[in-house]
């Protein structure tokens, strides 16, 4: 129990490391995410009739492409499960509705979920969970936008973790294709730019812009999810060993205790059987 103490201790503070490092990259994308989303909203406002085939809701759903982001290791605890349970419902709650599922997965600990679900996995990715890179989201953006490019699906969603707060991680259901329409998420300067008519003039037009357009963010969407996974990840792990730790503190002290009541009894009965012993010698040398 003591060697377990000490994984779990080491456990937890090489992920308190890992936290700092992917809030700081979480931080540093920022301003490429909302500098999309200022472009985005530029060519939304000067085509809007062009912009309307890659922008807002579909107007009906025949296929749906559904991204799940998760872990490639566990110790974490809710982490994962959460996620994928939330994936799993809304696989349901679509398939319900005769709305057909194309399913990506992200982390190690989704296809061996699904695949005892007997839920179909179209493509899953490995090995860029903890510490993504760019190509990363490239490689995984370019397999959720071929679909929907190719018109085989009318929308894509992306099921993984939002990162608000050292204590609050919430799963997170959102749209990828077609762009969400610019609102409230968008840079307040872009918004009121987006109110007040546009100014920028485009070569190519905007429907050739916007389809250029659309893997970058989705690229840019997938990244951020990413590293907001990994930051989730390493705080639901370092509470996880945290916890661990203090159980097996209190294992310890409670085995303990265990251990120096039995060695006390067996110490007594051993001294009762002596005293005995000498007791009945000295009466049968008496008589």
């Amino acid at each position: 129990m003591q060697s377990t103490k000490k994984i779990t201790k080491a456990m937890e503070l090489i992920a308190a490391s890992q936290i700092v490092r992917s809030l700081t990259r979480v931080t540093a994308n920022r301003p490429y995410r909302e500098g999309m989303a200022r472009i985005v909203v530029e060519a939304a406002k000067g085509d809007p009739t062009a912009a309307a085939k890659l922008l807002g809701e579909p107007d009906e759903r025949h296929a749906v492409a559904v991204l799940a982001i998760v872990a490639d290791r566990g110790l974490s605890g809710p982490y994962n499960s959460s996620i994928l349970r939330a994936t799993e419902r809304l696989v349901a709650e679509l398939s319900a509705e005769g709305i057909a599922v194309q399913l990506f997965t992200i982390g190690k600990k989704a296809p061996s979920y699904f695949r005892f679900r007997h839920v179909p996995v179209v493509r899953s990715f490995i090995g860029m969970s903890e510490r993504p890179a760019w190509s990363d989201a490239r490689e995984a953006a370019a397999a959720v936008s071929a679909p929907f490019l190719a018109g085989e699906v009318d929308q894509v969603l992306l099921v993984s973790t939002r990162y608000r707060s050292a204590g609050s991680q919430v799963v997170d259901v959102r749209q990828l294709l077609p762009l969400p329409e610019p609102g409230s998420h968008v840079a307040d300067g872009a918004a009121s730019d987006a109110e007040s008519g546009g100014y920028t003039e485009f070569e190519p037009d905007v429907e050739s812009l916007l389809a250029s357009l659309a893997p970058r963010a989705v690229e840019s969407e997938i990244f951020t999810a990413l590293l907001e996974g990994a930051a989730s990840f390493f705080t639901a792990q370092q509470r996880a060993m945290a916890a661990a730790s203090d159980n097996a503190d209190e294992l310890i002290r409670t085995l303990t205790r265990v251990m120096n009541r039995a060695r006390q009894d067996a110490i007594t009965t051993e001294i009762m059987e002596i005293v005995g012993g000498a007791e009945a010698l000295r009466q049968s040398k008496g008589a």
